[in-house]
């Protein structure tokens, strides 16, 4: 009889926790879909042809970067603007992802499917409305994976953000004819479809991270549910940041270093290969693959080019693969990150190949 009151009480002190956390992590869901993100996407939708891309790796422009200017000075400063342009999605990956972490850590277990494809499924459905690229994303996963949740179901929904988000995929066919738009999407697709072979799945393994149930009275217990929030921000913050600093470092160096804006370029098998590497590592913000994808086209870069990185620049990035990497294991990583390359280099070669355009 004891037991089970402790049971109960257990339970019902959990299920405050687990709502007002979920009540955060939608709180902060709404707020950045209502007053950015969607608001900004339709505005590049609405825009059509006319889209502009104020940098290599980013809409946003904090500080100019002119090509007199010294190598070093310009990594530097495409560096800040590729921050600057993610700031929103830091933002909310950050908070949303702390919450996330709160909220799990007051379940028994994370829920997931038993089959690897209703995980996978599950992780592309809940991914694809998220409005995030693959780098504000990570922190959300790195969340989702130190809580215990399923990994295949977390990977997927890390590809799905950036590559079937709704406003970008109604992009891609506004912009490009129709083989290159359905490439766009058929491609992520593929690599959710032979996620399973890539990704090991975890064990489910139930891991507190702090939720106190110890705490007496409302007021105790509120102040220790933010107490915990409060925690789990800073140690996703402390594990997010020095990656996203090097990345936007690696980014800059690429998109600066690398003459990726050749509009003469010949088409070769080792050129489509060396596209197909960088557009997978490199770390743009959300919907910039398809807005510079359509910039490189319109300058009449080779078609075959410009449907690889259309194709990679999406779903991983240095950034997303390192962390991965870091909280999974490197294996995993480079097979994800392989996986995308190869895709890139099958599109490009069947570019090559069979023109269509």
């Amino acid at each position: 009889m004891s037991t089970t009151r402790v049971s109960v009480s257990t339970s019902s002190r959990r299920s405050l926790e687990v709502s007002l956390a979920a009540l955060i992590a939608v709180g902060v869901l709404l707020t950045f879909w209502s007053q950015q993100r969607y608001p900004a996407l339709l505005k590049k939708l609405h825009a059509g042809t006319a889209i502009k891309v104020a940098g290599p790796i980013s809409f946003d422009t904090l500080l100019k970067v002119t090509p007199t200017m010294p190598a070093p000075t310009r990594v530097l400063r495409t560096s800040v603007n590729w921050l600057y342009t993610n700031r929103f999605g830091m933002y909310f990956a950050l908070p949303f992802g702390a919450a996330m972490m709160t909220l799990l850590a007051g379940v028994e277990a994370p829920r997931r499917f038993s089959s690897a494809a209703g995980n996978v499924l599950c992780g592309a459905v809940a991914g694809a409305p998220m409005g995030v690229c693959t780098n504000c994303a990570t922190p959300v996963a790195q969340s989702l994976l130190a809580s215990g949740a399923s990994t295949r179901l977390t990977v997927a929904a890390l590809i799905s953000s950036p590559s079937f988000n709704p406003v970008v995929v109604a992009m891609a066919f506004v912009l490009f004819p129709l083989p290159l738009a359905a490439i766009r999407v058929l491609v992520p697709a593929l690599l959710l479809i032979g996620l399973p072979l890539l990704v090991r799945e975890n064990e489910v393994v139930v891991r507190s991270l702090g939720v106190s149930l110890e705490a007496e009275g409302l007021g105790s217990r509120l102040v220790a549910l933010c107490r915990t929030y409060l925690r789990n921000l800073l140690r996703l913050t402390v594990l997010t940041l020095p990656w996203m600093l090097l990345a936007a470092l690696f980014g800059a160096l690429a998109a600066e270093l690398i003459p990726v804006y050749g509009t003469h370029v010949p088409v070769s098998v080792g050129g489509v290969v060396l596209v197909a590497i960088l557009g997978t590592l490199l770390p743009v913000p959300m919907a910039l693959d398809v807005a510079l994808a359509y910039v490189l086209y319109r300058a009449c870069v080779p078609t075959p080019y410009v449907a690889v990185l259309l194709c990679t620049l999406g779903p991983v990035s240095v950034y997303s693969l390192t962390a991965l990497g870091k909280q999974l294991d490197w294996r995993t990583s480079l097979r994800l990150g392989g996986a995308v390359a190869l895709l890139g280099y099958v599109v490009g070669f069947v570019m090559m190949r069979f023109p269509v355009l």
